[in-house]
């Protein structure tokens, strides 16, 4: 074998068989000079056997001069730290992190061949992300060579995002540097469990096949080797582990581990903890199971994989054994296309946010009546054995939507791909069996209708895909829409081939993707609703009632990527059930930019709380995973809070008289404030074009009207009596003791308008409510403020660019402690020519809706103050010193019901 070079031609050095540095020239060479790659090359060979530190002076002990040793060592840190500084996925690590990872290499054997093949497959912009982002991660473990290490580390993904993928791309790239041993814990079901040893299989193990050895295989959970010792000692493979987080195969593996502790010594292993939220954190049998076999690895990096990482980001960061991520938090980007709870349900704007940028939800999600649910789920757990589903319209249509977008994606040429639709009604596995009968009794009937060449059910089927591509068209999504004959032309074939899968751990017929394309309806529940892949998913039916952040989200089988079909998926659900979504995607939304705020401020993951938002109908997650958090202290300074969601009634139905009420009510309290601002402020004479402005408002008048004035409940950031003990607590600090109070209206013309306290008159505005929403009996009109309106009060430089941060500045500037309510009158009955706009539909005789906003200036020196706010975060003041505590109490039943078995007369 030949000896390694450090060359580089008229400067070279060659290291020979006795590990002698011989100088071949003294010519001087610079980090540039192209000659430098075969030095370059056999460092970083030297550099897997030996962390960074120590290399420098293990080449000098080899005679290695110092000059070729610098450049080396600066080309090396170079890479090193442009990884490391990646601007994706964004992230946080350990303080003082010895950078050690530069990249893969030519002569890699995993990665590379897994790069190549999903080159064939992806867009090549999509793999280069990927690239980016698992490099990212395996710079942020330790190096391999390290005598000893137990590291902890989270990467926050989207759900149905690709965290498999980059998981994989991670041990690919870990393995070709130096890790050995790879446990992946991967969920509690045997369904994930199975299709994620199969895509590692695929995509790891098969394409390096002599490189591989498989401890566990697609049909078979964790039992022990013979011999254990052995298969540690050798170091001509990697060993790879799919296991479920299971107490039985949790406590088996670390028994096994136990027996090879010497040989464990000298093997770097890296455990992926898929679905990490689950099972991991905070359960009574599971946690410490986990725990137990990290225990067994002297050289070990945690990373847990979640795209609901509520639970781990309140773990108690003092406990040194739990799973709170001290060592590095990564959140993986969004790809393009991908269809997240953003895109499909809106959200709120965050703070200093144009709402203008911010999504206001897709036209996909369809409300399922509340006279509904109960054909459609038992109301009660005592209902659960007497309960027989029917094909409500809203199922029905669900149904037939699939078959309809099926057949459309098959004449877009996607006969060769999944088709997917998802019925989650209940967590009890009886409930699922019992839509078996009438989806069948479905199926066979239509099939039976298109055959006979049934005018009824062909018209039927016909008005639903029009009026359905009429509401959410397919160039919106630079697709071509499909005609109405080439839909005709494939349906029957659809509807014939239609499966109805019972997917529970009871069940025997479970979901199926690797036997060829399957259009398939699943019903189901637990197994359905955490980390599995639901293949080309177009329609889903979700009924199932839950309260907890993660539990919903990791529901949200829909959230994925729809290349070629993105025009097709619909979601039908109940009118609530939506609107904790869209509250979900705001709270998503702001915990990344949580993460992103102390990647700035460059903090580590101990000096990082990220708070997390609350809901007053929702739980964060189970109480047994808060049992560190804290109510988070915050404060509305710099911030505009403002109306956003109004009670009408669904486009073309009647309110109720107590939405009436509460117009009414609004209407009084902006009244009575008005009367106040007009006696006892200054009304500014200045000409405001179509709007009114008082100075010098009294605080307390202020305060009455946050007391009258309502928001809707679904205006999650705002909370009266939090706004009151904030302004309270300013004020007693000396500031914010006079506000200004505009009113925004527009020209006197054929609209309504009104008059105010005083005389003037102005016309009413106009906010159409967002087309998501004109099924609701909420509008939502996505924003009040236009962008110039807040700084009402302020003398805006001539030729400046007007944004938030900008306005914040000059309020900071001109009015450090005025505050600023805004008031609009709104056309009753507003209207917008826009293609994602609907009538407002207020209730029949209020012709003005009266929307408010509070601009919060940043307070001034001495002035800052905080209020205990709706966020949860980790409780880090015990960070140093440590104090561990033990973990919560919490059901883990379900951990043990769904076992592997090994088939009989097959040997581990």
């Amino acid at each position: 074998m030949d000896a390694p070079i450090l060359s580089a031609s008229s400067c070279s050095v060659q290291i020979d068989a006795q590990g002698v540095a011989h100088d071949g020239h003294s010519e001087a060479c610079t980090l540039e000079d192209p000659r430098l790659e075969a030095a370059w090359q056999s460092y970083q060979h030297f550099m897997d056997g030996t962390p960074p530190h120590e290399l420098p002076q293990r080449l000098r002990n080899m005679f290695v001069p110092d000059e070729i040793i610098d450049k080396l060592v600066e080309r090396h840190e170079t890479e090193t730290a442009r990884i490391v500084a990646l601007k994706e996925p964004l992230g946080i690590g350990r303080e003082n992190a010895l950078n050690w990872y530069a990249g893969p290499r030519k002569d890699d054997k995993n990665w590379p061949a897994f790069e190549a093949k999903l080159r064939k497959q992806l867009p090549g912009v999509a793999v280069d992300r990927l690239h980016e982002a698992s490099d990212k991660v395996v710079a942020m473990l330790d190096h391999p060579a390290t005598p000893r290490f137990d590291s902890r580390g989270l990467v926050v993904g989207h759900v149905q995002s690709g965290k498999t993928s980059n998981f994989t791309a991670v041990i690919c790239k870990a393995a070709d540097r130096g890790y050995r041993l790879f446990i992946i814990l991967s969920g509690v079901h045997n369904s994930l469990r199975r299709q994620t040893q199969t895509r590692l299989l695929r995509d790891l193990v098969e394409l390096n096949p002599p490189l591989w050895h498989q401890i566990t295989g697609p049909d078979r959970d964790f039992q022990p080797w013979d011999n254990a010792p052995s298969l540690f000692a050798s170091k001509d493979q990697y060993l790879l582990l799919v296991v479920k987080k299971n107490t039985a195969v949790l406590r088996k593996l670390k028994a096994w581990l136990a027996t090879a502790r010497e040989q464990l010594e000298n093997c770097p292993t890296l455990v992926i903890d898929d679905e990490a939220d689950q099972a991991t954190v905070a359960t009574k049998k599971i946690n410490p199971l986990i725990r137990g076999v990290l225990d067994q690895l002297p050289r070990v990096c945690y990373v847990g994989y979640t795209a609901t990482p509520f639970g781990n980001l309140l773990i108690d960061p003092t406990n040194a054994k739990d799973f709170y991520p001290k060592d590095f938090i990564l959140s993986l980007p969004m790809g393009h296309g991908y269809q997240g709870p953003e895109t499909l349900f809106g959200r709120e704007p965050l703070d200093g946010e144009d709402p203008e940028d911010v999504p206001a939800g897709s036209d996909m999600i369809r409300e399922i009546p509340d006279a509904e649910l109960d054909a459609l789920r038992p109301a009660k757990r005592a209902d659960v054995v007497d309960f027989e589903p029917e094909v409500t319209p809203s199922l029905r249509n669900a149904v037939y939507w699939f078959w309809l977008a099926t057949a459309a994606r098959h004449a877009r040429g996607q006969r060769d791909q999944h088709s997917s639709m998802l019925l989650h009604a209940h967590s009890d596995t009886a409930v699922h069996d019992s839509y078996e009968r009438p989806l069948k009794l479905l199926r066979d009937e239509t099939a039976l209708r298109l055959r006979s060449g049934d005018a009824t059910v062909l018209q039927e089927l016909e008005e639903l895909w029009n009026q359905e591509c009429g509401e959410v068209p397919a160039e919106d999504f630079l697709l071509e829409r499909t005609t109405w004959d080439e839909v005709a032309a494939n349906l029957l074939d659809v509807v014939q081939t239609t499966k109805i899968i019972l997917d529970h751990y009871r069940s025997s017929d479970r979901l199926d993707y690797d036997s060829g394309p399957v259009n398939v309806i699943a019903v189901g529940g637990n197994t359905l609703s955490r980390g599995l892949t639901l293949e080309g998913l177009v329609v889903s039916v979700f009924v199932r009632s839950a309260d907890m952040y993660d539990t919903l989200l990791q529901m949200g089988r829909w959230f994925g990527y729809r290349p070629g079909y993105a025009d097709l998926p619909r979601i039908w659900m109940p009118a609530d059930m939506r609107r904790w979504f869209s509250h979900l995607a705001s709270v998503e939304a702001d915990m990344r930019r949580e993460i992103e705020r102390y990647l700035t401020e460059h903090k580590t993951p101990l000096d990082m709380a990220v708070r997390i938002r609350c809901h007053p109908k929702m739980r964060v997650t189970a109480p047994s995973r808060m049992g560190s958090h804290v109510k988070a202290a915050a404060g509305y300074g710099g911030q505009l809070i403002e109306t956003r969601y109004f009670p009408c009634s669904p486009v073309g139905d009647q309110a109720p008289q107590d939405v009436v009420t509460w117009h009414e009510r609004n209407a009084s309290a902006v009244l009575a404030l008005l009367k106040e601002a007009d006696e006892h402020g200054l009304h500014d004479p200045a000409d405001h074009g179509a709007a009114v402005l008082y100075r010098g408002v009294p605080t307390t008048t202020v305060l009455e009207f946050v007391d009258r004035y309502q928001f809707d409940a679904r205006s999650t950031e705002y909370s009266p009596a939090l706004v009151r003990a904030y302004i309270e607590k300013r004020v007693g600090k000396g500031g914010l003791k006079t506000w200004n109070v505009g009113v925004i209206g527009k020209s006197l013309g054929d609209g309504p308008q009104v008059t105010l306290p005083g005389g003037t008159s102005l016309g009413a505005v106009s906010r159409a409510r967002t087309r998501a929403s004109s099924k609701d009996a909420v509008a939502d009109i996505k924003t009040l403020t236009g962008s110039r309106d807040p700084g009402l009060d302020l003398a805006i430089p001539s030729g400046s660019v007007v944004n938030r941060q900008n306005l914040n500045g000059w309020r900071s500037q001109q009015q450090p402690d005025v505050g600023l309510i805004l008031l609009y009158p709104i056309d009753g009955q507003s209207k917008n020519a826009r293609g994602d706009r609907s009538p407002l539909g207020a209730p029949e005789g209020v012709r003005t809706v009266w929307g408010a906003a509070f601009i919060f200036p940043n307070p001034v020196s001495g002035t800052d103050v905080t209020v205990e706010y709706d966020y949860v975060q980790a409780d880090l003041r015990k960070v140093f010193p440590a104090a561990a505590e033990g973990a919560d109490d919490e059901d883990a039943s379900i951990l043990d019901q769904d076992q592997d078995k090994l088939p009989e007369g097959v040997a581990p």
